[in-house]
């Protein structure tokens, strides 16, 4: 024990407690128990029922729901964004002066609104003109780069195409902000948590719920995750987020047509049953990105 203890894989939280693995410990364990085996099934069988007649983010949000009851854990779940899908096509539709409804088209055939204020009204046969030639100019083009290329084009064309049009182009590039290509995520189950023992301090929790309330770091998470090949698994400080310091975060990424959309996985404590929730992850993924590419 006191050679475990100087390596340190064991520490005593308070003076008169036992000794507890650090967190890295749990990291030697999890390497060890991923080189040792590949990814399995675990020993019980997963049941997850898969909705019929639902949309994509219903679906990936239900999944998240059961994951998060499998593990009794905090489920995590990110949805599909549209860096992972091309442009189709654009309408615009005059809501009031001034006000536009953008309606954006991907490839999947999914639709996401978005309403702009304009400088000054526009005239219905404007908006089929601004429409047609940013359709047949930008259709297939990845999300991702639509942004860049409006505003590309905006500038070395600006003299060329009629006014209402380049005006148009702007407010497609408006719409289509940094804020509309993130990605949204979901967390399950949070009340969970409470009732594990390291992680029932009351300042702990609160930080944690605050955490999940707040977008910006848990993306940064899912952005990393998504950019990984497979199971990832964050411990402790391994996250980069004070809030998640006693925590563990097992994801992995879940796929349509072989690419990958989005990442699920599980919030949960450090001292939790890793030889079960990573394959359980795992496997679910698998499930989900299954019964996208039947969608």
């Amino acid at each position: 024990m006191g050679d475990l203890e100087a390596l340190g894989l064991l520490h005593a939280p308070h003076t008169s407690a036992g000794r507890i693995p650090t967190q890295q410990a749990y990291r030697l364990f999890v390497d060890s128990f991923i080189s040792a085996q590949s990814l399995a099934a675990p020993d019980t069988d997963i049941d997850i029922s898969l909705p019929t007649a639902v949309g994509r983010d219903k679906l990936v949000q239900h999944v998240g729901e059961q994951l998060s009851g499998l593990t009794q854990m905090a489920g995590l779940v990110s949805f599909p964004t549209q860096k992972s899908a091309f442009f189709k096509q654009v309408e615009f539709l005059k809501l009031s002066n001034c006000r536009i409804l953008v309606i954006l088209v991907n490839s999947d055939d999914e639709i996401e609104n978005r309403v702009i204020t304009t400088d000054r009204d526009f005239q219905p046969s404007e908006l089929v003109e601004a429409a047609n030639y940013i359709n047949q100019s930008y259709s297939q083009r990845p999300f991702s780069e639509l942004r860049s290329a409006l505003c590309d084009d905006l500038r070395s064309l600006r003299n060329s195409l009629q006014n209402h049009t380049t005006e148009m182009i702007n407010a497609t590039s408006q719409a289509l902000g940094e804020e509309a290509l993130e990605a949204g995520y979901s967390i399950s189950g949070q009340t969970n948590l409470m009732g594990f023992t390291d992680l029932s301090d009351v300042e702990k929790l609160r930080e944690l719920f605050e955490a999940f309330n707040s977008k910006h770091n848990i993306l940064k998470l899912v952005e990393r995750s998504l950019a990984a090949d497979g199971v990832q698994i964050f411990i402790g400080q391994e996250s980069g987020y004070d809030p998640l310091m006693h925590c563990s975060v097992v994801t992995a990424p879940y796929r349509r047509n072989d690419k990958v959309v989005g990442i699920l996985g599980v919030v949960g404590p450090t001292r939790m049953a890793y030889d079960k929730v990573i394959p359980t992850v795992d496997v679910t993924s698998k499930l989900l990105s299954a019964a996208l590419s039947r969608i």
